[in-house]
């Protein structure tokens, strides 16, 4: 189970967030919760979470919506990883993740980006192990609505090869950018950095397969990205201990 104990501040705790769990349920794989849990370590939010799976529809229905993230802070009720990242920082503008006005136009711009461009990659990837890491109940749903999405079986979509050459294509400017800057969003993390480090985490926890050459400028970032907030997504469990 996800450790939150490490950046909880302020009165018990009000704050759940419903997160996506694997075969055993300290397996938290989904990009769009590892956003919302580093945003919340990022505003210093105490937070506990819910661990949930993919045909538990019932327990969130609360929220009138069926996936997580689900945000439940005191009265109010958040869905959509980038909409509950908005929320905080409206709610929370102390240190801010995604900015107003134009700061706010590129981050839904890289949002989009990573969506398209770098998780489809990634699926071709690690598809076939995180079908393995999804709990044995839920794998009949997942390829049945993945495979009606891609019009095609998970065994055909998974292809490691040619997922890491998309993979590098896609992110010849994140590269280039974090030759430069220590992180995305400057020299701390943020909003920006969060939403394709989810991803990234998407892929580690489920997979042994390597994502990138140990010598790109993204692989110092991702170690980077595993240490902060005391190192809360680095002590995650994956298949690798679990």
């Amino acid at each position: 189970m996800l450790n939150t104990s490490s950046f909880k501040r302020g009165e018990p705790m009000d704050r759940i967030v419903y997160d996506l769990c694997g075969r055993d349920e300290r397996l938290r794989f989904s990009p769009y919760c590892w956003r919302v849990h580093l945003s919340m370590a990022h505003k210093g939010l105490a937070y506990r979470t819910e661990p949930w799976r993919f045909q538990q529809k019932e327990k969130i229905a609360f929220a009138d919506h069926d996936k997580v993230p689900v945000l439940v802070d005191g009265d109010t009720v958040v869905t959509d990883s980038f909409e509950i990242m908005r929320y905080l920082d409206q709610t929370y503008p102390d240190a801010p993740l995604l900015g107003e006005g134009q700061s706010y136009q590129r981050a839904l711009f890289f949002k989009l980006f990573v969506e398209r461009s770098v998780s489809p990659a990634l699926f071709r990837i690690v598809v076939m192990d995180l079908l393995e890491a999804i709990h044995p109940d839920d794998r009949d749903y997942f390829r049945e609505t993945r495979e009606a999405n891609f019009k095609m079986r998970l065994e055909e979509l998974h292809n490691p090869t040619q997922g890491r050459e998309q993979l590098d294509k896609v992110l010849t400017p994140v590269n280039a950018l974090l030759k430069e800057s220590a992180f995305l969003d400057g020299e701390a993390p943020a909003g920006a950095d969060y939403l394709l480090f989810g991803s990234f985490m998407w892929a580690h926890v489920v997979s042994r397969e390597a994502l990138f050459d140990e010598h790109q400028p993204i692989s110092r970032w991702f170690e980077k990205m595993l240490a902060i907030h005391d190192g809360m997504a680095g002590q995650a469990p994956t298949v690798r201990e679990v």
